[in-house]
């Protein structure tokens, strides 16, 4: 296969995050946005003059069934994850799915199935782990950088303007931290500990809407080693990521999904870690997706199926914890 080739594009959703990745899209040489649908064509011709894309569908249908699209970028919001991504399986067409996966984990194996019955690539669009300060870390702790890697705290707490109606607080439309943003440290976790945990315990406040508006969660794995995260939809919270090794700690600098800055700290001399990042940072998962595809890859190594079906499995252990239940399940 040729490794050079542009791996052409559509954008499935003309929503915020459609507009931030394709954004990025625009910078890769290698890639070409070919078409964007939407649910009305008003919205695909909007969408599609921003950004000069040339073919635009006013359906999901529409799009999935262009023949010259090699991966479609699902960006719809996560309650439409599950069959938006498999309209597009269905069709034939690879995808880079935006995080939150799916819903629940039973939706993230059904996907990965089909993925793999049609021998198609599939991806979570977990942008930060493919970013080069996130690789930098994972590589310099497997070689003892801190020693042994026991502890990672990490928080991810913002406070958005009180409206019931908008997606953050919305249980139609599974409004709530985990989903949304707390899937960030419970991924930050599971990418430098490199195994899904195996004791939960967990508390959260569940608002007026129903949804959890803040939350603590402690992940405990193998030999006792420890993951103390929180998120939040109504409460700010420091956006410091701390590792914590048996021969010093690392502080990923806030907000830490920035992922250029930390410092390393051992017996208290410090030492400054910078690496730069081009770009909004989307770019690097989709330069991920496109090496995959050029090399006739079904997954990511960075963002193995299996490891995106555990974290689905943590966030479905959590939820229950809570009793939050979402009213189309």
């Amino acid at each position: 296969m040729n490794q050079s080739r542009k791996i052409r594009w559509g954008v499935l959703s003309t929503g915020w995050m459609a507009h931030k990745f394709t954004l990025a899209l625009s910078t890769l040489p290698g890639a070409e946005i070919l078409a964007v649908g939407s649910r009305t064509p008003e919205k695909a011709d909007q969408f599609g003059d921003e950004f000069r894309i040339p073919r635009r569908y006013g359906s999901y249908r529409e799009l999935v069934g262009d023949p010259d699209l090699d991966i479609i970028y699902v960006a719809s919001l996560h309650p439409f994850h599950f069959e938006n991504a498999k309209l597009c399986l269905e069709a034939g067409k690879a995808v880079l799915l935006e995080k939150p996966f799916t819903m629940t984990a039973a939706e993230a194996d059904k996907l990965i199935a089909l993925a793999h019955e049609r021998n198609l690539f599939l991806m979570e669009a977990m942008w930060v782990r493919f970013c080069p300060l996130f690789r930098h870390l994972k590589a310099e702790i497997s070689k003892g950088l801190i020693g042994e890697l026991r502890m990672i705290q990490s928080s991810y707490g913002t406070r958005f303007p009180w409206q019931p109606g908008h997606r953050s607080l919305n249980p139609d439309l599974a409004g709530g931290a985990l989903l949304d943003i707390g899937v960030y440290p419970i991924s930050l976790a599971s990418f430098f500990f490199g195994e899904p945990p195996r004791d939960i315990v967990s508390k959260a406040h569940l608002g007026e809407t129903g949804v959890d508006e803040q939350s603590a969660i402690i992940l405990e794995y193998s030999q006792g080693k420890l993951a103390l995260l929180s998120s939040a939809v109504r409460t700010g919270t420091c956006h410091d990521s701390f590792l914590y090794g048996t021969d010093g700690y690392i502080r990923i600098h806030g907000p830490w999904w920035q992922i250029t800055d930390a410092t390393l700290d051992r017996n208290g001399q410090e030492t400054a870690i910078h690496i730069p990042k081009e770009g909004s940072g989307y770019n690097y998962e989709a330069v991920e997706a496109m090496d995959c595809i050029r090399l006739a890859k079904i997954e990511s190594e960075l963002m193995p199926l299996d490891e995106t079906l555990q974290i689905m499995l943590t966030m479905d252990r959590i939820r229950s914890q809570w009793g939050l239940r979402y009213p189309f399940e």
